[in-house]
């Protein structure tokens, strides 16, 4: 809930820090692989965002020093299992497998002048479901990393997912969740772009 316009559409906090979650390792997935919609589920939902590299290990980092802790970007689509995304199976509900692609590659932070100005968009089978910018953030990148790293110490080759602006499928009205077959499409702005096409386990 880290996007105002996405908090705007479900009715969401405005102006708090998001709610923090752990997705699992296993979760990663190539930028271009195949993502696996599990047998029972019904509730795959698509999130584009921005993925923030960790240079190095650190910890208790405030928020006018963060910068020097990112080594770049990447795009993320933080897929989910709308059914589980209650507090307690927050996790489950993030960590399934092939349900974290990021890539294409990743692109240094001195090739990116504002992270916080970048053009986000999310196509599902060529129809443009999410269209938002990173300045949508209500907690910026630095401001994130600061949160986080107070309770929690960062690694090296850590990515921290920022939130995802309106147009998920959760947010469509009726909701419109992944079906076998279908193509996901994330792009940031001088970050280049991920594709994954959805298969029935």
């Amino acid at each position: 809930m880290n996007y105002r316009d996405h908090a705007i559409e479900t009715c969401g906090p405005i102006g708090d820090c998001p709610t923090i979650f752990a997705k699992l390792a296993g979760a990663a997935a190539a930028p271009y692989s195949s993502v696996i919609r599990p047998v029972a589920v019904s509730t795959l939902d698509y999130e584009g965002e921005l993925g923030v590299v960790i240079a190095h290990r650190c910890s208790q980092i405030s928020v006018s020093d963060a910068a020097r802790h990112v080594a770049g970007y990447v795009v993320v689509n933080d897929l989910t299992v709308r059914a589980y995304a209650r507090p307690e199976t927050l996790v489950l509900a993030k960590s399934g497998a092939t349900h974290g692609p990021f890539g294409p590659w990743i692109t240094t932070t001195s090739e990116i002048n504002d992270p916080h100005k970048l053009t986000i968009r999310t196509w599902v089978n060529g129809e443009l479901r999410q269209n938002s910018s990173t300045a949508q953030m209500q907690c910026n990148i630095w401001e994130l990393i600061a949160h986080i790293s107070a309770i929690l110490p960062l690694e090296a080759g850590d990515i921290i997912t920022t939130g995802s602006p309106a147009g998920s499928g959760a947010g469509q009205s009726p909701p419109r969740f992944l079906e076998p077959g279908d193509v996901v499409r994330v792009e940031i702005e001088g970050l280049g772009a991920i594709e994954n096409k959805v298969v029935a386990e």
